[in-house]
C-alpha cells in the first residue's frame, strides 16, 4: 500500500472513513488462494436467517490450504500491520489469532448479508473492535451476479458506495456502531460460482467514545434499508 497517498482519501471518504484499493496485492499469490478456495469444502458452518443467508464460513487455520494461511498470517504480521495503522490513523492494533467472525467467507446463489454495524467488543481478547478488511477472490465477476459490498450512512438514509466483489480488491473501513454495511441482494450468480473473501478485524485496548452507541456490544446490529424489509 502508498500509504502516504490513501491516508487523507481513507479519512475524507463517505459515509465513514474507508478506502478501495485494486491490484492491492501480488495478483499470482492471491490467484493461488482464489484457486484453493474454489475448491474447499471444509467449512466450519453457513448461516441461514433473516440477516445472513447463504453465507458459508471457516476461520479454523488447520482446515485451510497452505497459500490462504501464509496470506492469512501476513494480514495479521507486524509487517502490514504498521501501514495499516498509519492508513488508519489508529495506533496499536491488534490482529485476532482466533478470526473470530473472519477468516474465510463463501456466499452461494441466493445468498446475502443485511445491511449491519458489527460487533464492538471481542470478549475473548477484552478489545474493541476498530478495522475491517475485505479482500475479495472473484475473477472474471460479471456485474449482473450482483454482491456489491454497500456502505450507507449513519441514519441509513443514503447509499454512499457499491464496492463489485472482483479479485484483489481489497476493502478497508473503521468499524463503528455507525459504519452501516453489506450486500443486501440476494446473488445472481450461476450455481458453480460463489462470492468468496478474505475478512479480518483489527482491535485496540481504547476507542473514542463517540464510536459506539450503547457501551460493549458483541451482537451485529442488523438494519432495514426500507421498512418492512425483513
Amino acid at each position: 500500500m502508498q500509504v502516504s497517498e490513501l491516508k487523507k482519501q481513507y479519512q475524507d471518504n463517505q459515509p465513514f472513513p474507508h478506502i478501495v484499493i485494486d491490484n492491492a496485492f501480488n495478483i499470482e499469490m492471491v490467484r493461488e488462494v482464489e484457486r484453493e478456495l474454489s475448491g474447499f469444502s471444509d467449512w466450519d458452518g453457513e448461516k441461514s436467517f433473516y440477516g445472513s443467508s447463504k453465507k458459508r464460513h471457516c476461520a479454523t487455520p488447520g482446515k485451510l490450504p497452505p497459500a490462504t494461511n501464509t496470506l492469512l498470517n501476513y494480514l495479521n504480521s507486524a509487517e502490514f500491520l504498521l501501514p495499516l495503522e498509519s492508513l488508519t490513523g489508529i495506533s496499536g492494533l491488534i490482529p485476532d489469532p482466533y478470526l473470530y467472525g473472519g477468516g474465510v467467507h463463501s456466499i452461494i446463489r441466493g445468498g446475502f448479508l443485511k445491511i449491519h454495524a458489527d460487533f464492538n467488543w471481542h470478549e475473548k481478547l477484552q478489545l474493541h473492535r476498530r478495522v475491517n478488511l475485505l479482500l475479495y477472490l472473484n475473477s472474471g465477476w460479471d456485474p449482473s451476479c450482483g454482491g456489491a459490498l454497500e456502505l450507507w450512512d449513519a441514519k441509513m438514509e443514503k447509499k454512499h458506495v457499491d464496492v463489485m466483489p472482483i479479485i484483489n480488491r481489497l476493502v478497508i473501513f473503521n468499524t463503528t456502531d455507525f459504519s452501516y454495511h453489506g450486500h443486501p441482494e440476494p446473488l445472481n450468480c450461476p450455481e458453480n460460482r460463489a462470492r468468496n473473501s478474505i475478512a479480518l478485524y483489527y482491535y485496540s485496548a481504547n476507542r473514542p467514545e463517540n464510536e459506539i452507541r450503547n457501551g460493549k456490544s458483541l451482537d451485529t446490529d442488523y438494519r432495514p434499508r426500507t421498512p418492512g424489509e425483513f
